[in-house]
């Protein structure tokens, strides 16, 4: 099997999945496609919504002690909480990363889905997981995290991709070198890591967090409105939405 990476999943955390989630779909345009009852075990709940073939999930705890409502108390809610790669060979990633002193966090083996999560605090800024799904390495196949049937779920007459991620740190080139050491893929231009399908770019900012999300759409001054309808606070082509800024590009 040739070697890929590719982006396949943005999860961000909120202390409650709504009103998150529905103003999520109705300003983006988005449908969500699962709730998945196997993150339960780690007291969450959450919601995908495809964005074409890249996942935005929303996670939130229901009960005291999980990791995600450590993460929210630590950043007061502020930034992304997962980003997560589809690729060949999610165990070979993460014995790479290993070797690199980035701890693996936690396993999951769902067959035919197969994912290896990184230390957030070896990765900086957030989780990082790599992951595989047996028999399809079709960009629009099988990915059970996002249900059976997530393909018909894609709504582009909105939102048409997530095109890039922001992340940011008081170092943005050695980020950028970190995160490129762990996924493989080496910095280019000004702090940016060039996948297949999506940019990361690294940012100078106060603290270490994924804190943007940008996205194509047809009419950027139509979602403009949709947030200023929520009661969201629009400045410039963005707005504050489930700890991220949603940057929004025609």
């Amino acid at each position: 099997m040739a070697p890929y990476m590719r982006l396949r999943q943005i999860c961000l955390v909120a202390p409650r999945l709504e009103p998150v989630i529905s103003d999520i779909a109705a300003i983006m345009g988005l449908a969500v496609c699962y709730r998945d009852g196997n993150v339960a075990k780690y007291g969450l709940e959450n919601a995908l919504l495809p964005v074409d073939t890249i996942m935005l999930e929303v996670v939130a705890p229901f009960k005291d002690g999980t990791t995600a409502g450590r993460f929210i108390e630590k950043t007061g809610g502020r930034g992304g909480y997962m980003a997560i790669f589809c690729c060949n060979d999610p165990d070979e990633r993460g014995r790479n990363a290993n070797a690199m002193g980035v701890r693996t966090a936690n396993v999951i083996d769902h067959a035919p889905y197969h994912g290896v999560q990184l230390h957030p605090r070896d990765c900086r800024a957030a989780f990082i997981e790599f992951n595989h799904t047996e028999g399809s390495d079709d960009i629009l196949g099988a990915y059970p995290p996002a249900g059976p049937d997530w393909q018909k779920f894609i709504r582009k007459d909105v939102t048409q991709a997530l095109t890039g991620v922001e992340m940011q740190s008081p170092d943005p080139q050695d980020l950028a070198a970190h995160w490129g050491k762990i996924i493989g893929v080496a910095p280019s231009g000004d702090a940016e890591l060039e996948l297949p399908n999506a940019t990361f770019r690294f940012v100078r900012g106060p603290n270490e967090i994924m804190s943007a999300l940008e996205f194509r759409v047809t009419d950027a001054a139509r979602v403009l409105d949709a947030a200023r309808a929520k009661g969201l606070a629009i400045a410039g082509n963005e707005f504050l939405l489930g700890g991220v800024t949603f940057r929004i590009n025609a």
